[in-house]
């Protein structure tokens, strides 16, 4: 065979590997089932600053806590916050215009999407093709070009004799901004690469007889080119073992199948946005008796309506009467924890901070709270009451100076 013929023949192989790879996982574009941009209101050139503003005057009106019992409010909250979650973040954003709610999935790959797309366009195929004994044993570009030369990159090629450790695996969570401070145990369920419970993840149908490989002679390579230098490869229908058997019923000599799986997951208490939460061994299965990935939690912390947090402080607007701020008094405060009485000083001004130590948000490292600071904002009763009106007229003789001196341009 000629060195043109084959690689003419191997391109040729590639091309029907990725046909079946991407047929495998079923790789298409879906449909929006929410558009995030009618939900918020907002155009699709909106900044990140008017994105935060729009979310925040809805999570305002449709807040559980301001719409007590009411399913629709709920719900509408829900629908609010997941497409903040989308279009608040830069690059969920991104994904989001380029391939709808299907790239926010956990797993998706971008970057293999658009290679998939690419290719697409260069062979004018659908992705369609004849499926092989093979079809089920590839998840990713890697793996079908390692098993073509043996290994790609550095990397072990898909079934090689050895063990091979699984692939850490991420996954994105949404976490109310309340049970982020709490901390919170949740069940979460995903779909991954697991081993095959039918054959423990050998590939071959329990019970059948091991026979040399017809395949490579039982030798577990096969030659891909003749010549000065000599290329081999892996047997893919041994896997490099020199010996088969009848492949598994269920994962068709693979080893792994797409399962899903329920995994109970702690959060911890003080866990900001974005942070990465590790869960061992949660990954995808290892191949040949190799140890699992790592699960990884990309933690999305909501925006909450009143708090909001800076370091591990947490800010906060107090609405007081005209009465508290002038004369002093307690007044009560939501906490974490639970409520606190909290003393105004009398002569307070409006815009002025109190410090509540310790009720902040906790940092494990530093194994404490941070603060909560409060805003003082005073709220003038709404009345067409003369005696009222006139009262406060009289208070206009009490200010020392001009109060508005200081705004100047």
């Amino acid at each position: 065979m000629s060195s043109l013929n084959c690689l003419d023949s191997l391109r040729q192989v590639v091309v029907n590997y990725v046909t079946i790879w991407c047929k495998q996982l079923r790789i298409e574009i879906k449909g929006m089932a929410q558009d995030f941009y009618r939900t918020l209101g907002i155009s699709k050139d909106a900044s990140q600053d008017a994105i935060r503003k729009a979310y925040r005057k809805l999570a305002r009106k449709w807040h559980p806590d301001v719409n007590p019992g009411s399913k629709d409010a709920e719900q509408k909250f829900k629908e609010i916050s997941r497409a903040y979650e989308c279009l608040g973040n830069e690059e969920k954003k991104k994904l989001y215009d380029e391939f709808g709610e299907e790239g926010l999935h956990p797993g998706f790959d971008s970057e293999k999407m658009r290679q998939y797309r690419a290719w697409q366009s260069a062979t004018g195929t659908s992705g369609a093709g004849e499926e092989s004994d093979w079809s089920g044993r590839y998840q990713s570009y890697e793996d079908i070009f390692g098993d073509l030369f043996g290994a790609g990159r550095g990397e072990r090629s898909f079934r090689s004799s050895g063990p091979a450790g699984g692939r850490d695996v991420k996954y994105e969570m949404t976490v109310d901004f309340i049970a982020a401070l709490r901390g919170i145990e949740t069940e979460i369920s995903m779909q991954k690469i697991m081993q095959c419970d039918r054959c423990n993840g050998s590939g071959t149908e329990p019970g059948t007889k091991l026979k040399p490989c017809s395949g490579c002679g039982g030798s577990g390579r096969l030659n891909v080119a003749e010549g000065p230098i000599a290329f081999t490869q892996v047997c893919p229908q041994c896997g490099g073992h020199g010996r088969v058997g009848d492949f598994c019923s269920m994962c068709r000599g693979s080893g792994q199948v797409v399962g899903t799986e329920k995994i109970r997951v702690k959060i911890p208490p003080g866990v900001r946005d974005g942070a990465k939460v590790r869960v061992a061994g949660k990954g995808e299965a290892g191949q040949n008796g190799g140890k699992p990935g790592d699960l990884y939690l990309i933690v999305n912390v909501t925006p909450h309506p009143v708090l909001s947090r800076k370091g591990d402080d947490l800010h906060m607007e107090v609405p007081v009467t005209i009465h508290e701020i002038m004369a002093g008094g307690m007044i009560t405060i939501p906490t974490v924890e639970g409520d606190v009485k909290v003393s105004v000083p009398p002569k307070s001004q409006s815009g002025q901070n109190l410090r509540l130590k310790g009720k902040g948000a906790y940092n494990p490292k530093k194994r404490k709270r941070g603060d909560i600071l409060m805003k003082l904002v005073v709220k003038v009763p709404q009345t067409d009451d003369v005696e009222t009106i006139e009262a406060a007229r009289k208070m206009e003789t009490l200010y020392r100076e001009d109060i508005r001196k200081t705004v100047k341009l």
